[in-house]
C-alpha cells in the first residue's frame, strides 16, 4: 500500500479524499519533525518511532569486497508494538468490521491509536482553515467597506467645496449688483442739483452782461 491507497483506504471514514489526504500529511509531518528533533513517537498498539546515533565505523562493499570508512551518521528506526506484531504473527485476529482495538496511549505518547491521531490531526487542520478563510473573507469586506467609505466621503467633500464656492460667487454676484444700484442711484440724484447750479451761475453772469451793454448804448448816446 502506498500513500495513495492509504488516502483512499480511509476517505470514508474521515468524510472524503481531500479531509483524508490533510490527515495522513499532517499526521506523517508531525512523526517526521518530532523524530528530527530528537523525540520519540510512540502509538500504542503500533509502535514507536526515534531517531539513532550512528558513531564512525568501518564497513565492506558488498562487490568488491574492500573495506570503506562510513561517517558518523543518525537514522530513524521504528519498533513495532506488541499489539502489531501479535496481529501480524498471526496470534490476534484482526476485526471483521471497525477498527483494530488498541490500549489507551501513556501520558507523552503521540495519541491513543492511529486512527485516533488521524481523525484528531484532520479535525484540527480543517478548523483552522475554516478560520483562516473566515477572517480572509472578513479582511476583504472590510477593506472594500473602508474603500467604498473613502470614495463616498471624497465625493461628499468635493460636492461640499463646490457648493461653498458656488456660494462665494453668487454672494459676490449679488454685492457688485448691489454696489451698481447704488452708483446709479447716487449718479442720478447728483445729476439734477449739477443742472440747477450751472443754471443759477450762468443766469446773473448774462444779466451782467447784458447791464453792460446798456450802459455802453446809453454813453454813446450822449457822445
Amino acid at each position: 500500500m502506498n500513500k495513495a491507497q492509504l488516502v483512499e483506504a480511509i476517505a470514508d471514514k474521515l468524510g472524503g479524499r481531500q479531509q483524508a489526504a490533510d490527515a495522513v500529511d499532517a499526521v506523517l509531518d508531525a512523526m517526521v519533525r518530532a523524530v528530527v528533533a530528537g523525540d520519540r513517537v510512540s502509538v500504542t498498539g503500533f509502535g514507536s518511532f526515534e531517531k539513532v546515533d550512528r558513531p564512525a565505523r568501518y564497513a565492506r562493499n558488498p562487490q568488491t569486497g574492500e573495506r570503506v570508512r562510513v561517517k558518523k551518521t543518525s537514522v530513524p528506526r521504528f519498533r513495532a508494538g506488541q499489539g502489531f506484531k501479535d496481529l501480524v504473527a498471526g496470534t490476534k485476529k484482526l476485526p471483521k468490521g471497525g477498527e483494530v482495538s488498541v490500549k489507551k496511549a501513556p501520558k507523552g505518547s503521540l495519541s491513543g491509536g492511529a486512527s485516533a491521531t488521524v481523525k484528531k490531526a484532520a479535525a484540527k487542520k480543517a478548523t483552522t482553515a475554516k478560520k483562516a478563510a473566515a477572517k480572509t473573507a472578513v479582511a476583504k469586506k472590510t477593506t472594500a467597506k473602508k474603500v467604498v467609505a473613502k470614495k463616498v466621503v471624497a465625493k461628499t467633500a468635493a460636492a461640499k467645496k463646490t457648493t461653498a464656492t458656488a456660494k462665494k460667487t453668487t454672494a459676490t454676484a449679488k454685492k457688485a449688483a448691489a454696489t451698481a444700484k447704488k452708483t446709479t442711484a447716487t449718479a442720478k440724484k447728483t445729476a439734477p442739483a449739477a443742472k440747477k447750479a450751472t443754471a443759477k451761475t450762468t443766469a446773473p453772469a448774462k444779466k451782467t452782461t447784458a447791464r453792460k451793454t446798456t450802459a455802453k448804448k446809453t454813453t454813446a448816446r450822449k457822445k
